[in-house]
């Protein structure tokens, strides 16, 4: 059986973490195996450009163009290392993101030329694409609010996204509705400013569909 690929996107405080760990362990209890991955990172080169991307120091001079080559870098060796040998088996992957967090954030966000961006990311993944993604959506001031809430609760290292100002998240999110609305057999928008229940619901209906369609359960 071939596997299924299903790419969780959003703004910052989506949920997405929490929506993925629900979706595997229902998926687990009905003998799925699932494969959970997250980027950037989810190999050993990927973790180290996750670090230098997000947490470093060393990374407050980063210009857009280094950030997108290095999105890619890891990208690219998550697609060869991981991605494609766990479709081949069979299991279903769920990645937390995958390139259109690029498309949003370094084309739509960092304003680089689209045309660009999207030549890096076919060059990343070849012919690895997600079945579904699923947009989990909530409005700038619910992702700010959520972000704060997280941040007091967690003495974690600093994330150099989350510093962006509310004009780059605007941005952002503009860029998301733009790739749902461009591609809406893929992309599935959630509503995720519901709870948490109901957004899996939601969520867990759109798997169901996507999954039965393609003849996968």
């Amino acid at each position: 059986m071939s596997g299924f690929f299903i790419s969780f996107e959003g703004t910052e405080g989506g949920g997405k973490s929490t929506q993925i760990a629900l979706l595997a362990d229902r998926l687990r209890k009905q003998g799925q195996h699932v494969r959970l991955l997250r980027e950037p990172g989810g190999t050993p080169i990927g973790e180290e450009i996750r670090h230098l991307l997000k947490h470093s120091e060393a990374n407050r001079q980063m210009v857009p163009e280094a950030e997108l080559l290095l999105m890619n870098a890891s990208r690219a060796q998550l697609v060869r290392e991981v991605i494609r040998p766990a479709l081949a088996a069979g299991e279903i992957v769920l990645s937390d993101r995958f390139y259109d967090s690029t498309t949003a954030y370094q084309g739509y966000g960092r304003q680089l030329d689209l045309a660009l961006v999207r030549s890096v990311i076919e060059f990343a993944v070849g012919p690895t694409h997600p079945h579904l993604t699923l947009l989990l959506n909530v409005s700038p001031e619910v992702s700010e609010a959520r972000q704060r809430a997280r941040q007091a609760a967690s003495a974690g290292p600093r994330d150099r996204f989350e510093e962006a100002d509310r004009h780059f998240f605007e941005r952002v999110e503009n860029g998301f509705l733009r790739i749902a609305k461009n591609e809406p057999q893929r992309v599935k928008l959630v509503d995720a400013a519901q709870n948490i229940d109901a957004v899996h619901e939601e969520v867990w209906r759109l798997v169901e569909v996507s999954m039965a369609a393609s003849g996968r359960c």
